[in-house]
Parts: C-alpha cells; structure tokens; sequence
C-alpha cells in the first residue's frame, strides 16, 4: 500500500474524524451534557417516524371496518364508530362493532312496501 493510497483513503474517513474530534473537545470543555441533547434530538428525530408508522398501521387494524351495506349489498370500507354514507344508495349508515348498520333517527318507523298486484272489478 502506498503513501498516495493511504492519503486517499483517509480523505474519506475527513468528516468523521472532524465530527469525532469536535465531540472529544465538547466534552473536555464541560460541554458533553449539549452532546448529550444533540445525540438524543438526532435519535428522536429517526424513530418518531416509525413509530408513528407502525402506530398508525396497529390503528388502521382495529378500526377499519370492511361490509356489505344492510340496503343495497355494495361492499365498502369505513372506520368504526362513524356515521356514513353508502356510496351506492346514499343510505345513512352507523358503523359499529365492526358492522354497518342502518341510521335512522329515533322515532322512525321503517316500513317494508309490498307490491299488491291490481285486480279489476271484472274478475
């Protein structure tokens, strides 16, 4: 190995020794605790995302409801304990328990039709 080869290699190993060199002098000067708060800051700001990633992933889970509306049979997707609407029929709807479930106002009086065929006075 070369003298030019080994001056190359240490270019590269520059920064970190810069970095390791002003951390060392920090800390002999009473300063390590503003090390210290720089380490954890930087720690923080890496695992606040991945936590928060696989938070939101764990929450996701529980409270993503995927059912058939009870009017029109469409398939759709809503969180729990929301109220929406069927983007089929425009049924209101209440998710709960991980069910859809038809929302109606209290006092409301839901009523099947039946299709009575006519008759004439002839028959």
């Amino acid at each position: 190995m070369s003298f030019r080869t080994f001056q190359l290699s240490l270019y590269h190993l520059r920064p970190w020794l810069t970095l390791i060199v002003i951390v060392w002098l920090l800390g002999s000067l009473g300063l390590g605790w503003l090390v210290n708060s720089l380490l954890i800051i930087f720690g923080l700001l890496l695992l606040a995302p991945i936590v928060a990633f696989f938070g939101f992933r764990w929450w996701l889970q529980r409270n993503l409801v995927s059912d058939r509306c009870p009017v029109c049979e469409y398939e759709f997707t809503g969180l729990n304990q929301t109220q929406l609407q069927c983007p089929n029929c425009g049924e209101a709807l209440l998710v709960q328990q991980g069910r859809f479930q038809r929302f109606t106002p209290e006092g409301t009086i839901d009523v099947t039709a039946v299709e009575v065929p006519a008759k004439s006075l002839e028959d």
